[in-house]
């Protein structure tokens, strides 16, 4: 299957892309991921992200899409994927059908993720991550076993810039305004499923793979 996961930042989307994605043999495919690491790299790509993210923007699709299209075309995707963080505005929802068209294919469902606003706000500001392997924690919810130290690579913890309070609030009017209109746009094509995403992970899961079960059975 090739599915699109929507929510707000802080929905959860990540973490359930990823859980579905060792469920059913499918590569995440996170645009977050790729361009952070990028910035961290101070690639080219990075240079280019970095003034967006920095201030909770969106980065530009001239510079997700190609991005997108260079992952999807790896040998891991070739039976499917799980878009991540992508597409985020319609303009990019648009390219992408381009470029899957070109390789013979299109989405199959698409899961949005509804979380309430102040849920994302509580839930970022206590996020934490570790530089190094990746890991990501909550400091209420999935807090590591030892204050501020990743449990597998034993190195501090850090917030992240694109989760800090001032941020935070202008990731969610970018979401308002530029996300939103693609929940219309792939429920007009019925592909879209709407998740409650405000339990816990574990029922968000089985909904999710519930609901994926009724895309398969259409």
């Amino acid at each position: 299957m090739r599915l699109v996961f929507l929510g707000p930042p802080g929905s959860g989307k990540g973490t359930q892309a990823r859980m579905v994605g060792e469920k059913l043999g499918l590569p995440q495919v996170s645009t977050g991921d790729i361009l952070r690491e990028a910035i961290v790299r101070k690639t080219d790509l990075g240079e280019k992200a970095k003034p967006y993210m920095d201030v909770g923007d969106l980065v530009p699709d001239e510079v997700v899409l190609p991005v997108v299209e260079k992952r999807i075309v790896e040998k891991d995707c070739m039976n499917g994927f799980i878009l991540d963080g992508v597409p985020r505005t319609l303009g990019q929802a648009i390219g992408m059908e381009e470029v899957l068209q070109k390789l013979g294919c299109a989405i199959d469902a698409v899961m949005f993720i509804e979380v309430d606003d102040a849920v994302v706000v509580k839930r970022l500001s206590r996020r934490r991550v570790c530089p190094k392997c990746k890991a990501m924690y909550n400091l209420d919810t999935d807090p590591p076993k030892q204050e501020g130290v990743c449990d597998r690579c034993r190195v501090g913890l850090q917030l992240r810039s694109d989760d800090k309070p001032e941020t935070i609030e202008a990731r969610l009017v970018v979401y308002r305004k530029n996300t939103l209109p693609l929940v219309e746009y792939y429920e007009s094509r019925g592909i879209l499923k709407r998740i409650v995403g405000e339990g816990e992970i574990g029922e968000v899961f089985d909904s999710i793979l519930g609901k994926l079960s009724e895309a398969r059975s259409s």
